[in-house]
Parts: C-alpha cells; sequence; structure tokens
C-alpha cells in the first residue's frame, strides 16, 4: 500500500498485522479521490476507524489541511503515527485512540468537510455511527459522509435518519456510498 498522488506520492505505508484491518486498495482509493478530488483541498477530513490511516493520509498528501485519524486499537495507532510520521503530515495530523462516538466528540472543529467510514464489516456499526454524527455541531448539509462497506449493506435506514444518499460507487467487493445530511428548512 503507498501514497497514490499529491505531496507524498509512492510514500510507502505500513499497514497493521492481523486480519482485523482491511487497507482499501489502492484502485479503489484513487478512484475515491478522482470522485472527490475539488473537496479535498482544504478540507478537515476525518478518517474513521482509520485502521493504516491510509485514506486521511491520502487526503493530506492531496492538500486537506488537516485530519483526525481515529482508531480503537493499539496495533492502527501505531501503525498511524509511523505513517503521519514517514510522510511528515504530524503537524497536519490528529490521532486519537478511543471509541469512535468518543473520538468524535472530543473534536472541535467549526466544520468538517469530509468524513471516511470503514469499519469492520461484520460489526454493525454504520448506523450508530451516523446517528452519533447527527448530534454533532461540525456536521453540516456540506460535510460530506463517505461509508466503505461490503455490497449487500443497506443504508435505507440513513434516509429515515435525516441523511441522503447523493451518490453509490460499487466496485467488485465493496462500494462507497455518499451522503449528506438534509438541512433543516
Amino acid at each position: 500500500m503507498r501514497v497514490i498522488a499529491g505531496v507524498a506520492r509512492s510514500i510507502p505505508l505500513i499497514t497493521p498485522k492481523g486480519d482485523d484491518t482491511r487497507p482499501t486498495q489502492d484502485r479503489i482509493k484513487e478512484t475515491l479521490f478522482n470522485m472527490i478530488q475539488m473537496e479535498v483541498p482544504g478540507a478537515v477530513f476525518v478518517d474513521l476507524y482509520a485502521g493504516s490511516g491510509g485514506i486521511g493520509i491520502e487526503a493530506l498528501s492531496r492538500g486537506a489541511s488537516h485530519a483526525y485519524f481515529i482508531d480503537r486499537g493499539a496495533e492502527p495507532v501505531k501503525c498511524i503515527t509511523a505513517n503521519v510520521h514517514k510522510c511528515h503530515f504530524d503537524e497536519k495530523s490528529t490521532i486519537i485512540k478511543k471509541d469512535a462516538a468518543m473520538a468524535l466528540r472530543s473534536i472541535h472543529e467549526k466544520e468538517v468537510d469530509i468524513i471516511f467510514i470503514d469499519p469492520p464489516y461484520e460489526a454493525d456499526l454504520y448506523e450508530h455511527t451516523l446517528r452519533t454524527l447527527l448530534s454533532l455541531p461540525y456536521v453540516t448539509e456540506y460535510t460530506t459522509i463517505i461509508c466503505e462497506s461490503n455490497l449487500e449493506e443497506d443504508f435505507s435506514f440513513a434516509e429515515q435518519m435525516g441523511y441522503e444518499i447523493k451518490r453509490e460507487k460499487t466496485y467488485k467487493n465493496n462500494k462507497h456510498v455518499f451522503l449528506k445530511k438534509v438541512a433543516k428548512s
């Protein structure tokens, strides 16, 4: 796994040992960033269930102003810390080793531009995570929320919660679902 583009292009990244994390493949990462390329420069980015930190690091490499890396595992946090340091993004990064809901409440930004959610597929965390995000002041109708999931995951619950599904991109084994919070009128 490596950084695809930007200032840290081609830098190889380390991944946590074991089967607990599933790094996003380079090809899929490149497709994802091609879709959001206009939103990334200057963005505040949250990489939730970050694993190796590859997605947040890619965002920083492509011009995001700051990235929050959230993971509760010791091994992933060790990898994220090493990868951020290797890419010289220490000053633009905040690494939070906590449960996702608690970590999200410890972010004090006026607005977060992009939130990437990639929990272990079998953990059934999408609904809980999206419900938590609804209550946070920095998640606005302008925040892009991207969920990486298996192909079978049904996100219809998100629309009942107050999100709009803006786009869905399917790959061979997984998909990205793009959500926005519905503006209150």
